[in-house]
């Protein structure tokens, strides 16, 4: 691999912005796409599918055997709310692999203590964010407060970041205030539609551990679904 496209794969790792390294196994050249660009890309369709998988490979364009080595940022969970719920959802997160940070201003909570080796931020949201490399479509955010002041910015950012998961805590009258809120934000209907709420599946869930758990399996069920579509 040339020197200049390693430093440019790294740089692009750093920035958290996938890329596929186009590579002819006869001649040996190599090119670069990045996400963004890979729509306009004469294997756009190839290429689509491989950012979504996750998976390199080879395959066959134009008579010649392309090998397609590919670089996607590691998925994570951004959690709004050092709560119970999260206590529990974290460890579980970061046993399947999530790099999980939490997210609440409210420093009585969010404690090392309470969330020993997490990421934790006692910032507001806006201010959190700023600090973490941007929101993007391999983050989920859970935002588990209650609490519009601190919920409802994570959401917007998370909604126009177009990541993956966006859910919150709350019932249906509540999320009913929300979508309002949202609105008024100046959020579309389709944007605000992409929320998991009431969070997490619906298996009956009582406890906060047993709340996590519905979190986490949704979270796992998005993260998969947009890789349905894997090439073999």
């Amino acid at each position: 691999m040339k020197l200049d496209i390693l430093r440019e794969m790294n740089r692009e790792r750093a920035a958290r912005r996938a890329v596929i390294l186009v590579t002819d196994t006869v001649d040996g050249t190599q090119r670069l796409v990045r996400e963004a660009e890979a729509a306009a890309d004469p294997l756009a369709a190839e290429l689509g599918a491989r950012f979504r998988s996750g998976k390199s490979g080879i395959v066959e364009a134009d008579g010649r055997s392309l090998f397609l080595t590919v670089q996607v940022p590691p998925p994570r969970l951004v959690v709004i709310g050092a709560v119970h719920i999260s206590q529990a959802l974290a460890p579980m997160a970061q046993a399947t692999d999530l790099d999980v940070t939490i997210i609440d201003p409210r420093t009585a909570f969010a404690t090392p203590e309470r969330f020993p080796n997490v990421a934790l931020l006692p910032l507001w949201p806006d201010d959190a964010l700023a600090q973490l490399p941007a929101l993007d479509r391999y983050t989920a955010v859970a935002a588990l407060t209650h609490d519009p002041k601190i919920d409802d910015p994570a959401l917007i950012a998370a909604l126009k970041a177009e990541c993956f998961y966006v859910g919150a805590l709350g019932s249906r009258k509540t999320h009913g205030r929300r979508v309002e809120r949202l609105t008024a934000a100046g959020l579309t209907e389709e944007r605000i539609a992409r929320i998991a709420a009431p969070i997490g599946l619906d298996i009956g869930a009582v406890s906060p551990a047993e709340i996590a758990v519905s979190v986490l399996a949704q979270v796992i069920a998005a993260l998969r679904q947009d890789r349905r579509r894997a090439p073999a």
